[in-house]
């Protein structure tokens, strides 16, 4: 046996007490992030009940506008229907959104080339992908407003929307963006991607055909009514414009398909790809469509001939 001598303790052996103080350090470090973590997720949790709060008041108004019939007016002459202004909160909320969206990206780009541990990544993405919800649901409040407005989807630059499909991205052209930029993946990560790919296809195409189906029927119906003006009774006149709102509102339906899709394909990607590697393509995805509105400022900008 070993023993030490009088005046000198085991515990000073450098190792040891280097090893204890890492130790220490570590769990530290792991009590600060665990910390921020929780105050970043309570934060986050009060801004969205704000902002539905704040939503849920503007929609109230807007409600009541409408049962009165008011017509809300802006400066000047300048005045705007109850839709026109439910189409305009929308547009300033999804501003407000794209800000917010931004910042959360900026601080996943600055975690991921941090290297931050898996629990403070897991805890960022957990708040983006929160954040994607919440702009879906929006959008759903917004499509039974006037699902037109969000077909049409003007809150987007000009160059977004030449690559919109039923008001949003192709969840398609997502996964194969991702399959081609994300490295390195498994096959196995691959086939699954390239399954949920497919599937996607399928089902853009079924949501397409329905929505061709709706545009057919909308065509024929105002064609019907064409050169008939005066020789039909008024109720069937209304009749058929009843027919026509009512195929119009059928849009809401495949709309929210869609957006349902888009979200889907989000989480079904998210199960498939570690914490590190959803968040990279995370921020591959909202990289993509920060260079289309860049690009788009930049051709409105060009130097006309």
């Amino acid at each position: 046996m070993v023993y030490a001598s009088p005046g000198t303790d085991a515990s000073t052996d450098p190792d040891i007490d280097k090893n204890i103080r890492m130790t220490l350090r570590r769990l530290a470090q792991n009590r600060e992030a665990a910390r921020k973590s929780r105050l970043r997720k309570k934060a986050y949790v009060q801004q969205l009940e704000d902002s539905r709060m704040k939503l849920t008041q503007l929609e109230q108004e807007l409600q009541r506008a409408r049962q009165q019939g008011i017509i809300i007016s802006t400066s000047g002459d300048q005045q705007r229907s109850t839709s026109e202004n439910e189409a305009l909160a929308f547009n300033m909320e999804y501003m407000r959104w794209l800000e917010e969206h931004n910042k959360q990206i900026n601080e996943l780009r600055s975690a991921v080339h941090t290297h931050a541990g898996d629990d403070d990544l897991q805890s960022i993405v957990s708040s983006v992908m929160a954040h994607h919800e919440e702009i879906f649901r929006i959008k759903g409040l917004a499509a039974k407003a006037d699902v037109l407005h969000v077909l049409s989807a003007t809150w987007r630059t000009p160059l977004e929307r030449c690559f919109l499909w039923l008001g949003g991205f192709r969840p398609s052209d997502l996964l194969k963006l991702l399959a081609d930029q994300l490295e390195p993946l498994t096959e196995q990560q691959l086939a699954s991607i390239y399954n949920q790919q497919q599937s996607s296809q399928q089902a853009e195409e079924t949501l397409s055909q329905g929505m061709e189906i709706i545009q057919d029927s909308l065509a024929k119906t105002v064609a019907s009514q064409l050169g008939r003006a005066g020789s039909s009774s008024p109720s069937n006149a209304a009749d058929h414009t009843a027919a026509a709102l009512g195929k119009i509102g059928d849009m809401e339906s495949l709309l929210q398909q869609a957006d349902d899709l888009r979200m889907q394909s989000l989480q079904k990607m998210q199960r498939v790809l570690t914490t590190r590697q959803f968040a990279r393509a995370l921020l591959l995805v909202s990289d993509y469509f920060s260079r289309l509105r860049a690009l788009n400022s930049l051709w409105i900008a060009r130097p006309q001939q």
